[in-house]
Order: structure tokens, then C-alpha cells, then sequence
């Protein structure tokens, strides 16, 4: 079996970091043109944007549930466990609301209504969105403040920032809305982002010995707590998909996701600019 060499030596820095930060661009491009048409990078969840979720117990299929509630403002439907559904609806008028819960209890007579306003939504939002950027800011500040050297630590938060970034992406492409939940595993991305960043920098800069001989007995570190991380999680993911737990589908495939863009960040944009910023400072 071959084994798979984390060979630094073999690239110069900028070789490193063109790729990753070729996607970093179109990535900012295609969340800047999500902010302009619709007000938030990520298309919402019912969390966000306001909406109704039921929960109801039948031995329709999916199909007919679908014909029953096609006059309504039906986003999606999800199959539970014991015979059980899960519906979203988007946002309804007043009297359209009143509508449907008449139709709903006599129809489905056992089934559960919870419903976010509109507004309440947006104030959700707005909360969300400062929590994620609160977050960042708080760790950008602990990261200079412990390495006091602006490329080292402009790197950890370069590489912090990419990972939510692609991980915003491929959420929109995936169809993963934005979410109370989702927005959980953002916030959980930006620890697991520094930690192994800051793993990787420390053992360069504080550690003695060859440079390229700490760059690898880092990655060997940082690379198997990534990939331990991505199988609990996969694990996770996969008990959440049969037991059709949507929000514990939804973070979970949110953290597989950043995990991996981690992975891709970490040891080419921020191994990249260390090693540049080591080549440098040899110099001087």
C-alpha cells in the first residue's frame, strides 16, 4: 500500500496557495451575488424566513400528502419514523393561514403546527448573523493577541474565514438552507478551523528542527484528529439520515463539509503563507 507523503518541499508557497485562493474568489463572488438578490448569502430555512412546520402521522405516501397540500405554500416533505411526516410551508396570509389549519384538523386530526412570523424570523436572523460574526471577530482577536505576528496569525484567520466560505457554497448548491441548526455547525466550524490551524502554526514557529520536517509531523497530527472528527461525524450523519432526523442530517452534513474545505485550507492557503513567512524571516 502506498502511503501518502506530506511532502512541503516539493512546491514553492505560491504554488501552494493559488488554487485555494482562486476558490476563495469565486467563492465571495457567489455569496456576494446571493447578498444583493435575496439579503443573505444562504437561502433560509423556515427559521429565517418564516414559515409552518407540521409533524402528522398517516398512511398516505409522500405523493398524496403532496396532492393534499398543493393548493398551499408547500416547501418540502420529509418521511419520519412510526408512519411520520415532516412539512414545511412557506410564509401565508392570514386568511390562507386559517385555511389551512381548518383543512390540517380535519384531515389529519393528530397532527402538530408550529409556526415562525415573518418577522419573528428576520429578528432570528439578525441575531444569527451577529453570533457568526461576534464569533469570528472574538477568535481573530485571541489569534493575534497569541501569536503577535501578523502573517502567522493573518493566516489562521485567512484560512478561518475560506473555510465558512466554501462551506457557505456548498451549502447553496447543496440545497442546505440556513438554519438555527446550521448556523450551530458554522459556529462549531470556526473552532474546529483554528484549532488544527493553530496546531500547524505552533509547531512551525515554536518547535525546533528542519522546517519541512515540522510541517510533516504536523500534518500527520492535524490530519488524523481532522479525519477522526469526519468519521464521527459521518457516523452521525448516516444514524440521522435512516432514523430521517432532518436538523441532525443538516449539521452534520454542514460539519462533514467544513471538515474537508479545513482540511484543503489548512495545509495549502496556511501551510502556504507560513512557509513563506518562515523563507523570509531565514532570510533576514
Amino acid at each position: 500500500m502506498v502511503e501518502f507523503q506530506y511532502n512541503i518541499a516539493r512546491f514553492s508557497p505560491w504554488q501552494l496557495v493559488a488554487g485555494p485562493v482562486v476558490v476563495l474568489i469565486l467563492c465571495i463572488g457567489f455569496l456576494s451575488l446571493n447578498i444583493i438578490t435575496t439579503g443573505l448569502p444562504i437561502t433560509p430555512g423556515i427559521d429565517f424566513a418564516g414559515g409552518t412546520a407540521v409533524t402528522l402521522f398517516t398512511q398516505n405516501s409522500g405523493d398524496q400528502i403532496r396532492t393534499d397540500f398543493s393548493s398551499y405554500p408547500l416547501i418540502s416533505v420529509a418521511e419520519g419514523i412510526n408512519n411520520g411526516w415532516y412539512l414545511k410551508f412557506g410564509p401565508m396570509t392570514d386568511d390562507q393561514y386559517r385555511q389551512f389549519t381548518a383543512y390540517l384538523k380535519g384531515a389529519y386530526p393528530d397532527s402538530k403546527v408550529d409556526q415562525i412570523g415573518e418577522t419573528f424570523g428576520k429578528t432570528l436572523q439578525s441575531q444569527a448573523v451577529y453570533a457568526l460574526l461576534f464569533s469570528f471577530i472574538g477568535m481573530a482577536v485571541v489569534v493575534f493577541v497569541a501569536f503577535r505576528t501578523l502573517v502567522p496569525a493573518g493566516a489562521v484567520v485567512l484560512s478561518a474565514f475560506a473555510d465558512i466560505a466554501m462551506t457557505a457554497v456548498a451549502m447553496q448548491v447543496l440545497g442546505i438552507p440556513l438554519s438555527l441548526g446550521t448556523t450551530a455547525a458554522l459556529l462549531m466550524l470556526v473552532g474546529y478551523s483554528v484549532d488544527s490551524d493553530i496546531l500547524l502554526t505552533t509547531r512551525v514557529l515554536k518547535r525546533k528542527g528542519k522546517t519541512d520536517e515540522k510541517f510533516t509531523g504536523a500534518f500527520r497530527t492535524g490530519f488524523i484528529m481532522t479525519t477522526t472528527t469526519m468519521a464521527a461525524v459521518g457516523a452521525m450523519w448516516v444514524v440521522s439520515v435512516i432514523g430521517s432526523i432532518q436538523i441532525i442530517t443538516e449539521i452534520a452534513a454542514v460539519l462533514l463539509l467544513g471538515l474537508f474545505f479545513d482540511l484543503f485550507n489548512t495545509w495549502l492557503t496556511n501551510a502556504g503563507l507560513l512557509k513563506w513567512y518562515v523563507e523570509k524571516r531565514g532570510e533576514r
